[in-house]
């Protein structure tokens, strides 16, 4: 049985090279290897508002054949918990599967932590570090990326996930989202 899945990123600018190939992992994991995975495409979305919004407001019309949708923003420290289950509540009245996981802080760290030999600080003080984007990433991938498009996040999320143990182990939140994606699956 085939699955179709939309990521919905909140910048799928940069945001989607990392998500694509994670997700990718995570339904092979769930059993669903031969998942078609797609990033929503020609996203003109900028920040979690603007992406919760335009969930409710018109994608779900303009949007269609999908198995699951999956919004992964940047948790930005906040605990977003009920705005999530009430965005999956309203969106399973409308017949669309919808999770939400909040990458703490940012997407990048879900990247990050498929390369914990690369960093002096332990991961869990640097998922707690309000500007890792700008102070951690950025000179990551300046060190470590290329001229790609995207600036090499591909590269480097398919290098992280070599140490896929190592992520799901530093970043609870992917470990709970596997899960629940797996549990929906098989109810499916």
């Amino acid at each position: 049985m085939s699955c179709r899945v939309l990521v919905i990123p909140e910048d799928a600018t940069y945001n989607g090279y990392i998500l694509k190939p994670l997700v990718e992992r995570l339904l092979v994991e769930c059993g669903k290897r031969n998942a078609m995975v797609r990033v929503l495409p020609n996203s003109k979305l900028v920040g979690y508002e603007s992406a919760k919004q335009s969930i409710r407001a018109g994608l779900v019309d303009r949007v269609t054949g999908y198995d699951l949708w999956l919004f992964l923003p940047d948790s930005d420290l906040l605990d977003r918990g009920k705005e999530f289950a009430a965005l999956e509540d309203e969106l399973a009245a409308r017949d669309v599967r919808l999770l939400c996981c909040a990458a703490v802080p940012e997407v990048e760290a879900w990247l990050l932590a498929g390369h914990p030999d690369k960093f002096s600080k332990n991961l869990t003080t640097l998922r707690q570090h309000r500007r890792l984007k700008e102070e951690v990433f950025t000179p990551f991938l300046e060190r470590y990326g290329s001229r790609r498009p995207g600036g090499g996040r591909d590269l480097l999320m398919r290098e992280a996930l070599q140490n896929y143990r190592g992520i799901l182990a530093r970043c609870p939140e992917l470990q709970a989202l596997q899960t629940r994606i797996a549990d929906l699956l098989r109810r499916k």
